[in-house]
């Protein structure tokens, strides 16, 4: 399975590929239903997810809270689904918690099929190019490369 690559694109954008062997079906549901994203976007190993609410339609809320293997730390985020085109694209905004100011970046994800094999391709576009280059230093590679070797195995399963 060909690994996920993670780059900038243009001044405030991050562009990821992952390719998964499943049908576009179950890798658009694995964004999209509570109960599977809470299985497989962790990060870091040990990490938890003990809040994930996804109201998916389009005007819709998420919310999404991390915890740490010690429950020491954590992280937040709020999203709001802009479109939906099952099971080609999601469109959302998200805006993490702790930050001065709020900081809304808006996610595209789209999903490609082909011979049962499903590319997905997500645009992160920030607000400004420093926004976007903190991101790019902040470790997100390693979370978001761990959190999809994860999503892989768990479609890989019947």
């Amino acid at each position: 399975m060909t690994d996920m690559t993670l780059k900038p694109q243009g001044d405030r954008e991050i562009v990821v590929v992952r390719a998964f062997n499943a049908p576009c079906d179950l890798v658009f549901d694995a964004f999209s239903k509570p109960e599977l994203v809470k299985r497989w976007m962790l990060g870091s190993d040990g990490w938890s997810m003990p809040v994930c609410t996804i109201d998916f339609r389009v005007g819709g809320k998420g919310r999404y809270e991390w915890k740490s293997p010690d429950g020491q730390h954590g992280m937040a985020l709020s999203s709001e689904f802009v479109e939906i085109d099952r099971p080609a694209r999601i469109v959302h905004t998200e805006v993490f918690d702790g930050t001065p100011q709020p900081v809304e970046s808006i996610i595209t994800s789209t999903f490609v099929e082909t011979a049962g094999r499903t590319t997905m391709t997500m645009v992160i576009r920030y607000p400004s190019p420093q926004v976007r280059d903190f991101m790019l230093k902040s470790g997100m590679e390693h979370g978001m490369g761990l959190s999809f070797q994860r999503l892989a195995g768990i479609l890989a399963k019947p």
